[in-house]
């Protein structure tokens, strides 16, 4: 699949028909490994850049695509011909809730603060009759003991999901993926971040206009966050843009990927 580098961070460039093929095609081995689909904004390809752990981690996704506007209008240039698309959390969700519904997928949640989850698991069922969320799960926020941990990964075996969606957080939610996805099977973990807040009504998404546009995050630092997403949009904004520069017209680790 064709991609595109931006600092050390590769996105791949496809559309939403493709990611649920993958998604179909990887479930239909339920011995199979665990795969990840990892959607990457401006933020986590910053915070990549100056740690090589979570540089590490994003490596390793079996899928890593552009959760950004500014990313898929750069790709659509840069690779003409090739069809791609934003990997927003919800939209994600939407499309592999949509697959799901046919295929007799059953999802888990796992993340939000207190009683997020399960809003979110009736908003989903609500909107997709006959959807199957078997389980959720509202982690603390100061690290699981061990004993809550293995918990956890006993009802995932229980339960036998085969979408994990995933909301803790950038890097919290990508460094829990990495650590779990090898200890599990016949499943795809999804980092959607935010998208528990959506769908539970918690904070409100921008219109979709507004989401095309490339200035959602002008919208979401105007809302209810603006104090915890203040520094994500100016500071760290600023620093990606200036990164991205500097490699585009000196030592570049950036560019087109096959």
């Amino acid at each position: 699949m064709s991609g595109y580098r931006f600092l050390r961070t590769r996105l791949e460039a496809l559309d939403f028909a493709e990611l649920t093929r993958r998604v179909a095609d990887w479930l239909a081995d339920a011995a199979g490994p665990a795969r990840n689909v990892a959607c990457l904004n401006t933020y986590c390809v910053t915070l990549a850049h100056d740690d090589p752990g979570l540089q590490a981690v994003y490596d390793r996704a079996d899928l890593a695509g552009p959760d950004g506007m500014p990313f898929v209008f750069w790709m659509r240039r840069q690779l003409p011909g090739v069809r791609c698309e934003r990997f927003y959390g919800p939209d994600v969700i939407l499309h592999l809730a949509a697959e799901g519904v046919g295929r007799g997928w059953r999802f888990y949640l796992y993340g939000g603060a207190p009683g997020i989850a399960p809003r979110m698991a009736a908003e989903l069922e609500r909107r997709f009759p006959g959807l199957q969320v078997v389980g959720w799960h509202t982690p603390p926020f100061r690290p699981p003991t061990a004993e809550e941990d293995s918990a956890v990964m006993a009802e995932l075996e229980r339960l036998r999901p085969h979408v994990i969606l995933v909301g803790l957080g950038t890097p919290k939610q990508d460094f829990w993926i990495d650590a779990h996805k090898p200890r599990l099977r016949g499943c795809v973990l999804v980092n959607v971040g935010a998208a528990f807040d959506f769908f539970a009504g918690r904070v409100r998404q921008a219109p979709r206009c507004v989401q095309r546009s490339g200035f959602e995050w002008l919208w979401r630092l105007l809302s209810r966050d603006f104090f915890r997403l203040f520094h994500r949009y100016t500071v760290v904004n600023a620093r990606f843009l200036w990164l991205f520069a500097r490699d585009r017209f000196g030592a570049r680790t950036g560019g087109r990927t096959q």
